[in-house]
């Protein structure tokens, strides 16, 4: 068992303004050009449309045949992205391209990146889709990071004083929305864990890690330009439900100081990986106000839905301007809001009726529904966000939605 970083480590961060004036790259795509996005899910189709706004045309390559971003796509290819092929076909196909989630095989993308751009690019994929290796990097600069270790084999599942009780065991891939993790609250817990994972033909290697009795989750979006400069989004709160994003709140309900450094952190997260993209850094505030990064999402985030309705410029927008070349655009918020993710049969009882006429009426919610034909459990469905010209005002029409949910 190989043991992860300390509690604490020494973080030194340059402060980087919210706005630097930024240039035209010299290799900036015209209007017309063809724009690549593996997966098609809601966050490809909110690229689509951004992509659209801005007269590109846009690629969609997803397996599955329903994924809702397909449907608006110049170029849909439904084909395993093992497929040597329309691997080849969707390179001649575009000039520059993204993703819309973390899984892509690590061979595909460099295959892409090898001829077209590819934002961000291959080598950072490779270490946001790995947690240990997530961890591992961070770790090594300097980043705050939960106390973790790696798990190979089923046989070294054994938690360290380092790491200590509670924590969390999770897959190093693959997981999502609270999925491949198994907490442990004692050493008794350690025999029921290692039989489901070998009941389940899980295979290593996992991340140990201590769980964090943080006081509040927060997630900060950081856009980042082939020329380095950067837009950073404010920050936010979020609350979860099953392991699922269910509402985010901006401005987050925080000090001042609090809400710099989180910036701060996140962007020398970005800067570490030295990253062109859309990036989310997740952190948990602690009660003392200290910071730890949870994960990095390589791509634009669930949490910062709000930006297509409370922002001048969008967090797909500003994919678009980055894979484009294009100037980043700010990242102002208009007005405060609060986001509520529509989760599974969500979407029915918020729509079916009088609900949806009745919803679309409130002033200030904004619905955006994803286009996915099949209702399942935890599978998000749509958002609602609610803009207010004060926070509680926003926060008082989400509340009273939500309850109305239940």
């Amino acid at each position: 068992m190989s043991e992860g970083a300390p509690v604490r480590r020494q973080l030194l961060v340059p402060t980087v303004p919210s706005y630097v004036a930024s240039r035209l790259t010299p290799h900036a795509l015209e209007p017309g050009a063809m724009l690549g996005v593996l997966g098609g899910g809601q966050l490809g189709a909110m690229f689509a449309a951004a992509t659209r706004r801005l007269g590109y045309r846009v690629a969609v390559w997803d397996p599955d045949p329903e994924a809702p971003a397909l449907r608006q796509a110049d170029r849909a290819i439904a084909r395993p992205f093992s497929d040597a092929a329309v691997l080849t076909d969707f390179t001649r196909s575009v000039s520059a391209a993204t993703y819309e989630w973390e899984n892509i095989p690590a061979a595909t993308a460099s295959a892409i990146e090898a001829i077209v751009p590819l934002r961000p690019s291959a080598r950072t994929l490779a270490t946001i889709q790995n947690r240990l290796d997530q961890k591992t990097f961070l770790s090594q600069h300097g980043i705050p990071v939960a106390p973790f270790a790696a798990i190979r084999i089923l046989s070294e599942l054994q938690v360290s004083e380092t790491v200590g009780y509670p924590c969390l065991c999770k897959t190093a891939t693959a997981g999502y929305d609270g999925k491949g993790q198994w907490r442990l609250e004692t050493p008794r817990d350690l025999d029921g864990v290692r039989e489901e994972l070998t009941q389940a033909g899980a295979m290593g290697p996992w991340v140990l890690e201590r769980f964090l009795a943080f006081e509040k989750e927060l997630s900060v979006l950081v856009v980042r330009g082939a020329d380095q400069d950067h837009r950073i989004y404010p920050v936010v709160e979020n609350r979860h439900e099953a392991g699922i994003l269910r509402v985010t709140r901006v401005p987050a309900v925080v000090d001042r100081r609090v809400a710099e450094r989180a910036q701060q952190v996140a962007v020398a997260v970005v800067d570490a990986l030295g990253g062109v993209g859309v990036f989310c850094v997740e952190l948990f505030l602690m009660p003392d106000g200290g910071l730890f990064v949870n994960e990095v999402a390589s791509r634009p985030h669930n949490s910062g839905h709000y930006t297509l309705d409370a922002c001048t410029v969008s967090q797909f927008e500003q994919q678009v301007r980055v894979v484009g070349g294009l100037p980043l655009g700010e990242a102002r918020l208009l007005c405060p809001a609060v986001m509520i993710n529509l989760i599974g049969d969500d979407v029915l009882r918020a729509t079916s009726g009088d609900r949806l006429p009745n919803l679309l009426r409130m002033s200030g919610a904004k619905l955006h529904l994803y286009g996915k034909r099949e209702v399942r459990v935890g599978r998000k469905m749509g958002h609602v966000t609610f803009l207010g010209e004060k926070p509680d005002d926003a926060w008082t029409a989400a509340g009273a939605f939500h309850a109305g949910l239940g």
